[in-house]
């Protein structure tokens, strides 16, 4: 009987110890509503703890991006942090500079797992790497693409298969594929470039594409004020100004793709996460393709990374480093691509089976990871936010004809080096 008794409260015992063993990573996520995203991270934490059942993942939503961040460095500071974050890629600096981040690479302990840190498109590495290492994961990555109705391509005459490969085609197509009515006003325009939010994003599309970089890899320097930055603002004014194929004023972001499905406009530069949601919304045949080219071809990187904390304990951070390498792996990756849009992050991804299948299926996938040869990494500096800030409110003053874009560029730059002199 005492031997018996014996038994049962050490196996009462281990069961607490396992509890107590049990790791928690908390995990912050950033979407605003319930719905397809939130059950697609569930399931994958389910997924993980079922083959990791000593750590208990908990995803917390947690709005935008912006609110993301907001939130994670207020509990950081209020000694709540989660173990991990997606936020923007463009936020290492920020978190880097702010002391809150893990350098993975002191995570990684194996040859595999140093290996892994490299396993990635190059693109989308560069926004994650400060200082030689690397302080955040690709996971929710994109790009912008163009995106045209191949119906009102072929009612204006156009080839439908065939989309603009360079800027000045851009304009010359775009004005076959502006609309009217018997009085002459515009009733669907030629071409949608969304400038509202973050302009700065799709405007890199511009100068990248016109052989110029925002910053420097240092993120201690702008290029603001640099010919080919004004030449691609004014490019882009004289769509709505000068050429009358795009509409004048600030275009919002969030409206571009309804506007695009109601056939205001023929074509837009949205990103590729969009690309889910045309394909399932879009009433007619759509093609999808790199940006138009000026000087080369170009696009920035966007979309967010993964990010461990340090002011978590160690056995946290190597718990929340194996969910990390767990989504980020070829099988997840390339689920999430399929389910939801975004790139899969790594050749390997795009190497195994559901991959290929979904490729061969629907080629428009392609677009955006072929466009990774030719992509820089999104403007990102020290003092992130201030710097975009100063950027977006020049291409704003220039887009409402409150200043000319030389003038309102040279302003921005003078601010940009006036934030960024402390870091050089």
């Amino acid at each position: 009987m005492k031997l018996a008794l014996f038994a049962a409260a050490s196996a009462l015992a281990l069961s607490l110890g396992s509890a107590r063993a049990e790791t928690e990573v908390v995990f912050n996520f950033p979407v605003a509503v319930g719905g397809p995203v939130t059950e697609i991270i569930d399931g994958y934490a389910k997924a993980f703890m079922a083959e990791n059942p000593s750590i208990k993942v908990t995803p917390v939503y947690t709005g935008s991006y912006q609110d993301t961040i907001a939130r994670t460095l207020t509990q950081i500071r209020g000694n709540d942090a989660p173990a991990m974050a997606v936020l923007l890629s463009v936020d290492t600096f920020t978190l880097y500079d702010e002391d809150v981040i893990v350098a993975l690479d002191d995570l990684a302990e194996t040859e595999e797992e140093k290996a892994f840190l490299t396993d990635f498109f190059p693109a989308f590495l560069a926004n994650g790497q400060v200082g030689g290492k690397v302080w955040s994961l690709p996971f929710q990555r994109s790009t912008p693409v163009l995106y045209w109705n191949k119906e009102a391509f072929a009612a204006a005459g156009l080839d439908p298969e065939t989309p603009p490969a360079t800027w000045a085609e851009q304009v010359e197509f775009a004005k076959k594929l502006v609309k009217k009515d018997a009085s002459g006003a515009v009733t669907g325009w030629g071409l949608r470039i969304p400038t509202s939010g973050f302009p700065y994003w799709l405007f890199q599309g511009l100068t990248t594409a016109n052989g110029v970089e925002l910053m420097n890899a240092d993120g201690n320097k702008t290029n603001f004020d640099d010919p080919a930055v004004v030449e691609a603002l004014e490019y882009l004014v004289s769509l709505s100004k000068e050429h009358g194929v795009m509409q004048e004023g600030i275009i919002e972001w969030g409206a571009t793709p309804q506007a695009f499905f109601e056939g205001e406009s023929a074509m837009m530069w949205t990103t590729t996460g969009n690309l889910t949601n045309v394909r399932k919304n879009a009433p007619f045949d759509f093609g999808v393709a790199m940006l138009p080219a000026q000087k080369r071809r170009g696009a920035p990187t966007g979309g967010g990374n993964i990010f461990i904390f340090n002011a978590v304990d160690e056995a946290t951070q190597k718990a929340a480093f194996e969910f990390a390498k767990f989504l980020t792996s070829p099988e997840i990756a390339a689920d999430w691509s399929i389910k939801t849009g975004y790139v899969a992050v790594s050749p390997a991804a795009w190497e195994t089976d559901a991959m290929k299948a979904y490729a061969a299926d629907f080629p428009p996938a392609t677009v955006a990871r072929d466009q990774l040869e030719f992509a820089v990494a999104e403007l990102s500096t020290h003092e992130n936010q201030r710097v975009t800030r100063v950027l977006n409110d020049a291409l704003q003053a220039a887009l409402l004809g409150q200043k000319e874009p030389a003038a309102a560029l040279a302003e921005a730059q003078a601010e940009a080096d006036r934030i960024l002199a402390a870091y050089r």
